[in-house]
């Protein structure tokens, strides 16, 4: 185990009705006036946006507010963003909705802090050190949507316009103060929408799990414990979307893939996401519907770097691979893998996805590499990064 600093300071409010604190949490961690960001649709819909407006006039506290988020979420409503919080003067961002929503909301709290300029804290791989944050605005989030777990993470990630760059900005400064965590408000989810969440947290635990660091026993054995929950508690929830049980464990499994509990004290990976970024950039796919075809094909590619490793997965996550060598249980572990993201209906191929073979070297370039290497796991030189595209064209 490497030395590590960590700080997570996120209050969760979990359980049934727990939004009808949202004013109460928003005015207990110094919010005064909120800007109230959110996607639209179904949080709309569902009342559930009206039942936070309630709940922040209880607690006297002021709003305006901004919808439209879209996944993959644009740096043009970031831009309109930060001006409506500048103009209005306001002193929190409230974030009712998924990843998307909370990712925007923090490059808001960004430029609200720091004159408007936000958009040079978001880098990619072609920089080995990320810019410091110097100050945000405090964030709060209403969930909506288990996968992402921005809800108590450290990271912010937009599509730069007009580039159509994905770009990541992090610092301990973009926790969230706090997260409100309703199960019941992610049981009206699409299938997809819900099978592309449990793909994306599942791949967090994967970035932290495959490591070059050695004797990280508790938190390798966290993240099997949590790999294990998301692959269990898939089937209940998609077999039964108003299964509060099932939707409960995934929704704080979530919350732990990404809160970084999972990844103290060890090298963490980040190849595949990415990677998958400038697949989701360039055609606006689902992260998650991205991750299902590019986690594979990372896995067949880099597993020889350590089939023990990879045993370890099949043998403690999906019970293969028992008795045999550990290069044949890591390539059971992979094809178990596999075959769960199909089960829950998921792309597994270029094809699937919507993505074309004569775009790779493009997708190439756009990852930007500028001479370095991707990933903790096994380092990936630009080649490497092709060969993993091409592997997605056929599983």
């Amino acid at each position: 185990m490497t030395d590590f600093n960590y700080w997570s300071p996120t209050y969760i409010a979990f359980g049934k009705g727990k939004e009808s604190r949202t004013g109460e949490l928003v005015r207990r961690f110094g919010g005064g006036k909120a800007l109230l960001h959110y996607g639209g649709g179904s949080a709309v819909r569902s009342g559930l946006i009206d039942r936070v407006k309630a709940s922040l006039a209880e607690a006297s506290v002021a709003f305006v507010e901004l919808g439209g988020v879209k996944p993959n979420p644009r740096s043009s409503l970031v831009e309109e963003g930060v001006r409506l919080a500048l103009a209005e003067k306001v002193d929190f961002l409230l974030a009712v909705g998924g990843g998307s929503v909370i990712d925007s909301s923090k490059a808001i709290a960004i430029g609200a802090a720091n004159g408007g300029e936000w958009r040079r804290f978001y880098v990619g791989r072609e920089v080995k050190v990320k810019p410091v944050i110097p100050a945000a605005l405090p964030v709060g989030v209403v969930l909506t949507i288990a996968a992402a777990g921005s809800e108590g993470s450290t990271n912010s990630v937009i599509n730069l316009e007009p580039e159509n760059l994905k770009r990541a900005a992090g610092g301990d400064i973009l926790r969230p103060r706090f997260a409100v965590m309703n199960p019941e408000l992610t049981m009206s989810l699409p299938p997809f929408q819900t099978a592309c969440g449990l793909a994306d947290m599942f791949a967090h635990l994967c970035e932290r799990y495959f490591t070059p660091t050695a004797d990280v026993t508790l938190s390798d054995n966290l993240c099997e414990a949590v790999m294990r929950t998301v692959v269990e508690e898939s089937a209940k929830a998609m077999a039964n979307p108003r299964d509060y049980q099932a939707r409960a464990n995934i929704m704080w499994a979530g919350t732990l893939a990404h809160n970084d509990i999972c990844g103290a004290g060890r090298v963490q990976d980040w190849a595949s996401h990415g990677i998958e970024h400038e697949l989701s950039a360039l055609y606006d796919c689902a992260h998650g519907a991205g991750l299902a075809v590019v986690m594979p094909a990372w896995m067949t590619y880099v597993h020889k770097a350590d089939d023990a490793r990879f045993a370890r997965f099949a043998r403690n996550v999906f019970g293969v691979g028992r008795g045999e060598s550990d290069e044949a249980a890591a390539l059971a572990g992979i094809a178990a893998f596999r075959s769960w993201l199909k089960s829950l209906g998921l792309p597994l191929t270029f094809a699937e996805l919507g993505a074309k073979e004569e775009d790779i070297p493009l997708l190439v370039k756009t990852l930007n590499l500028n001479g370095n290497t991707l990933g903790g796991f096994m380092p990936l030189a630009e080649a490497d990064v092709e060969a993993i595209y091409r592997l997605c064209i056929r599983p």
